[in-house]
């Protein structure tokens, strides 16, 4: 349903899931379990994975808290999309990357929920995209120090309000990592 003409393709984006942005996360080791099921399950159906990492003054380039966890290993051949903003879009090559591989439909996993998932799922949608977050392969770190909800309704409300995002010729929506499927009845899942 994209509104990208001829980008019937679909691709997984595993956002940021770099050392230092998810060492105190919310759940990390499953969600970093979840999105290697996803990884592999898009591998398998020839679907591409697409890494985005971020940088900044926090989290600079080359560093260890830079690179992605260890759990997580990009293959010769996918791409990385180096990013300095929250929406993955946003200053980098991602569109190009995404329009050479002819995909209209976004597949969303990674870190920061309140963040960098948040402004790219926006993103992605106000572009043209189909944008689907798998609910359990995304996670935040706790921050109601500084006045946000705990990571598990920040997780939470972000899946409850995603899962009927629509627009004219374009739809969000949500999936368990176990229930994703990719091919032709990828639409099915949503």
């Amino acid at each position: 349903m994209t509104t990208l003409p001829d980008r019937p393709s679909t691709a997984v984006l595993v956002i940021d899931m770099q050392n230092g942005v998810v060492a105190e996360a919310h759940a990390r080791d499953a969600v970093v379990a979840n999105i290697a099921a996803v990884v592999d399950k898009a591998r398998a159906a020839d679907v591409p994975v697409v890494w985005v990492q971020h940088s900044d003054d926090e989290l600079p380039r080359d560093s260890e808290s830079w690179r992605y966890v260890p759990e997580l290993v990009r293959r010769d051949g996918e791409s990385v999309v180096h990013k300095h903003y929250g929406d993955s879009f946003e200053a980098t090559d991602l569109e190009a990357v995404l329009a050479e591989r002819g995909v209209g439909h976004l597949v969303v996993t990674g870190a920061q929920t309140d963040a960098c998932i948040r402004s790219t799922l926006h993103g992605a949608f106000t572009r043209g995209y189909d944008a689907t977050l798998v609910s359990d392969a995304h996670t935040t770190e706790d921050l109601t120090r500084y006045g946000a909800p705990a990571p598990d309704l920040v997780i939470a409300h972000t899946n409850l309000y995603w899962h009927r995002q629509s627009a004219p010729g374009r739809r969000g929506g949500t999936v368990a990592a176990a229930e994703l499927t990719f091919g032709p009845k990828v639409s099915d899942t949503l």
